[in-house]
């Protein structure tokens, strides 16, 4: 039997429906601290669940694993990727580089980035959060980390111009109390956070959610903690032949919640455009042809 490609994560959702009742507990133990709850034996892991270890045993060979061994190498593999800094990321990809130029296997890297990425949204998800991206009863907060305060930057500058009532939250935490201050029930917060996580957006997130805030979060193929806080969550997948992970997928769902966000109500974001043009013109920001 090959090793699954896709995380245990992805194989316990597409295999959810066929679990037993006791299969699906041990499931949902193993998702709510994942995958560290894994990563025990399987008596461990089984007595932590409340469930038998033939159950445990029954439920990973129905996830395509041979046997617990292999199941359990799997997650931890999944962690030593989730945590790695970038000395450690090339020297996973340099010791079995494909021969060839580099800009062929980055292309490739990126192509399969963008395909698992879409592969794996879910529509709905998709559509409610442009709903509350689009909705100005209630304000939208964006903010990003060390690395995705650029993506943050770029969705502010954009849904600023799409909706009224958009605030780009700094990257300096210690000014974080201020804008949380403000938050209300009704408001969206955009999160954008990658591998390595950043406890302060974790602690950021949690803070919003006590206040009934809507959150929204763009992360990597592993998953930032903040899902357990989040509203929606959105994987995308980011390893490239590098030092560092690509934001190409992860800008390319951004854009794409954008289009959604302005066409969901073009009447109100059309107006705000041409308005926006017309202190342009009074500026001359811009040049005229």
């Amino acid at each position: 039997m090959a090793k699954p490609t896709a995380s245990v994560r992805e194989l316990i959702r597409a295999q959810y429906a066929d679990l037993t009742q006791t299969e699906r507990k041990f499931a949902q133990a193993l998702l709510d601290n994942y995958p560290v709850a894994g990563l025990a034996s399987i008596t461990i892991v089984a007595q932590n669940a409340g469930v038998s270890t033939p159950t445990v045993a029954r439920m990973v060979q129905k996830l395509g694993f041979k046997g617990y061994p292999q199941f359990h190498q799997a997650l931890r593999e999944e962690l030593e990727a989730k945590v790695s800094g970038p000395t450690q990321r090339r020297e996973n990809w340099a010791s079995d580089a494909p021969e060839g130029h580099m800009l062929n296997r980055f292309a490739g890297a990126v192509t399969q980035n963008l395909s698992q990425t879409f592969s794996n949204l879910d529509a709905d998800a998709f559509d409610a959060a442009v709903r509350q991206l689009a909705d100005t009863n209630g304000r939208l907060y964006v903010v990003g980390g060390r690395i995705t305060r650029a993506l943050a930057d770029y969705a502010f500058t954009h849904f600023q111009a799409v909706r009224q009532r958009v605030t780009h939250m700094t990257s300096s935490s210690a000014t974080w109390p201020h804008y949380v201050l403000d938050m209300v029930q009704g408001d969206t917060l955009l999160m954008f956070d990658v591998r390595r996580y950043e406890t302060n957006l974790q602690r950021l997130a949690e803070l919003a959610r006590e206040r009934g805030v809507h959150v929204i979060l763009i992360t990597d193929q592993w998953s930032s903690p903040i899902a357990a806080a989040a509203d929606q969550t959105f994987n995308c997948w980011v390893e490239i032949p590098s030092a560092w992970d690509s934001n190409i997928s992860t800008m390319m769902l951004l854009e794409a919640m954008i289009a959604a966000t302005q066409e969901e109500s073009w009447d109100e974001t059309k107006a705000r455009y041409d308005r926006l043009d017309d202190l342009f013109d009074l500026t001359r920001l811009f040049r005229k042809f």
